[in-house]
């Protein structure tokens, strides 16, 4: 495998570089979290072993600006910080694993081994498409027919979830659960009323609907043709 080490302390960088490249690995070693991001970003690696703390730019930063710019190289953080709140930041951030210092080599090796053995991560969605229909996930927006489309945010979400389950019929327990975190029938026409929202919104003024109801089922969106 190729592996970027990101490590400022010489004496440890080495140590790894070392015995990694022993157990038939390519190493790059950076020194600085400036250099150790310019070579994350520009070339290919199979795993990232980063040092939590770095001059200039600290690992939190490097996997935080990969993960944003779609880099899904598993990253293995060495770091003194051992408390549970530094790890969680660590693994929130978009590491994979987390190994604090001092550390026994023959356990880092392991940790990396099993690092390669996973699959890799699927691209995060951000854009949902059907039909003539677009949904933003990040900027929140919403077009029909490329023609911006106002929604609350309650709608939104019940939209949501009526794309990532198009073509299939949802009911109103489904929604229930899936938009209001309700697990009880709360006996209301909620469901009905937002149903009855989104579609003036999202089929109004255009030839096909969208948004069907499937009669004693439910409802399903239905891509145009």
């Amino acid at each position: 495998m190729k592996i970027l080490v990101i490590e400022d302390d010489r004496e440890t960088g080495e140590f790894i570089k070392n015995g990694l490249e022993e157990a038939g690995h390519v190493v790059d070693l950076a020194a600085t979290g400036r250099d150790g991001l310019f070579l994350a970003a520009g070339e290919p690696f199979d795993i990232i072993i980063a040092d939590r703390r770095l001059p200039g730019i600290d690992g939190l930063s490097i996997v935080k600006t990969i993960r944003a710019s779609g880099i899904k190289t598993p990253v293995l953080f060495l770091t003194t910080m051992s408390g549970v709140g530094d790890r969680v930041e660590g693994l929130e951030a978009g590491a994979d694993d987390y190994l604090v210092k001092p550390f026994a080599f023959a356990e880092l090796t392991a940790r990396v081994n099993a690092l390669s053995r996973r699959p890799p991560m699927a691209a995060v969605e951000t854009v949902l498409h059907v039909g003539d229909l677009e949904m933003d996930l990040i900027s929140r927006k919403v077009q029909r027919g490329g023609r911006e489309i106002e929604l609350q945010p309650r709608e939104f979400r019940l939209l949501e979830f009526l794309m990532r389950h198009a073509g299939k019929i949802v009911t109103r327990t489904m929604l229930l659960e899936g938009v209001w975190d309700f697990h009880f029938d709360p006996k209301t026409n909620i469901v009905e009323t937002h149903i009855s929202r989104l579609r003036s919104k999202i089929d109004k003024e255009f030839d096909v609907e969208l948004i069907e109801t499937v009669r004693g089922a439910g409802y399903r969106l239905r891509a145009a043709h």
